[in-house]
């Protein structure tokens, strides 16, 4: 399962999840985190929460690759992933960052993880998606991020 995950990310790239868009830009993976950097259980533990968007986007990169869909059904079926982000609950700070980015653009997957970032302080964001150098969390606070070299 771990081959698969980290075979996804090297083969598919980092995508959207609309065809047009794939061709423009990358996107956020924080679900794939666990299997492209070894963390210490303590980060894993901070860093496992996600939305349903990363999940959609996830599921798109990964059913081009034998099996890789179905590790990240065991992976939420396991509980290592949790969907804790509720768009019906935050809708209204969500739609203000994704007009407040307009401009770069911003997906509704990566306003999901800025927003995601502004409620929890401790949130790190694993992307290949450049933008997020340019996003901030409660206006001017600098998101930490993993990004791959």
């Amino acid at each position: 399962m771990l081959t698969r995950c980290r075979d996804a990310l090297k083969t598919r790239g980092c995508r959207p999840l609309s065809a047009s868009q794939a061709r423009q830009r990358s996107t956020s993976l924080a679900p794939l985190l666990p299997f492209t950097f070894h963390l210490s259980p303590f980060t894993l533990l901070s860093l496992r929460p996600t939305c349903e968007a990363v999940i959609s986007e996830s599921h798109f990169l990964l059913q081009g690759t034998p099996g890789g869909a179905e590790a990240l059904y065991a992976l939420l079926e396991r509980g290592i992933i949790s969907v804790s982000f509720s768009l019906t609950r935050q809708l209204a700070e969500t739609v203000r960052l994704i007009r407040r980015y307009s401009d770069v653009p911003i997906s509704l997957t990566d306003a999901c993880l800025v927003r995601m970032a502004e409620l929890e302080q401790s949130t790190v964001v694993f992307t290949t998606d450049a933008d997020f150098r340019l996003y901030r969390r409660n206006g001017r606070q600098v998101i930490p991020l993993i990004t791959p070299t």
